[in-house]
């Protein structure tokens, strides 16, 4: 019970920092539609994954697999899966009427996703898997549930051609900064050995975490402070 607990907890933190800074609360009805389809889209992404792992024989070495693990395992999968989830059930909803709405769905279908990977992964390594995803996964996934939001609320409240590039933006940003992650962890456990490389690639991972962390917080307060002056008028 106790690792389950410490597996849900990273889960409910982030979700209740996302939804107490909005402006007009989101329906929960919506907001737990969202939580358990983020918690379906794990078997959309492994369905995705099935037919992709299927390319690991074509990427040979530790930088190519990596790449293959990171990219075409993981992130590709995990994000378009998330995305359709997301674009089905909020695209036309007549809730989406802020900016900041889509980053509050889109973390909410993310943090689904990542809820039940949680729970997978800490049950079976323990409770110091339970910590080090707390600190790290789990807010990733948040993050990268942010930029989606992001890109997906600049959308829908876009015409034309702009709407075609934020949409594309929604999903591609999520699976650049999901896969980098990934990426550099993958890469660094694989180059071990090599003292110097794997001290190079923490230090570009201490990087990316930083990077998305300053732009998903950016982000938040744009969305944010765009609502506001709507709401002043």
């Amino acid at each position: 019970m106790t690792l389950l607990i410490s597996s849900i907890f990273p889960v409910v933190i982030f979700l209740y920092m996302i939804y107490q800074k909005d402006h007009e609360k989101e329906p929960i009805s919506l907001l737990i539609k969202c939580l358990l389809g983020g918690c379906l889209s794990v078997l959309l992404s492994l369905v995705m994954s099935i037919p992709l792992g299927m390319l690991e024989g074509a990427f040979q070495g530790d930088f190519l697999s990596s790449f293959h693990q990171s990219f075409l395992e993981a992130a590709v999968p995990e994000e378009i899966a998330k995305f359709v989830i997301l674009y089905l059930l909020i695209w036309k909803s007549k809730e989406l009427n802020h900016s900041y709405d889509g980053i509050v769905y889109s973390v909410f279908v993310s943090l689904g996703f990542a809820l039940i990977e949680n729970i997978m992964y800490v049950l079976e390594g323990g409770f110091t898997v339970a910590i080090v995803r707390a600190i790290f996964s789990v807010p990733g996934h948040g993050l990268f549930g942010v930029m989606m939001g992001y890109y997906f609320s600049l959308a829908r409240f876009h015409e034309g051609g702009k709407r075609r590039e934020f949409l594309i933006k929604s999903l591609a940003i999520p699976i650049l900064f999901h896969g980098a992650y990934d990426f550099l962890l993958f890469y660094m456990g694989a180059s071990s050995e090599n003292i110097l490389l794997a001290g190079f690639l923490l230090i570009l991972f201490a990087g990316v975490i930083i990077l998305l962390w300053r732009k998903g917080l950016a982000k938040v307060k744009h969305h944010l402070e765009q609502d506001g002056r709507l709401l002043e008028r």
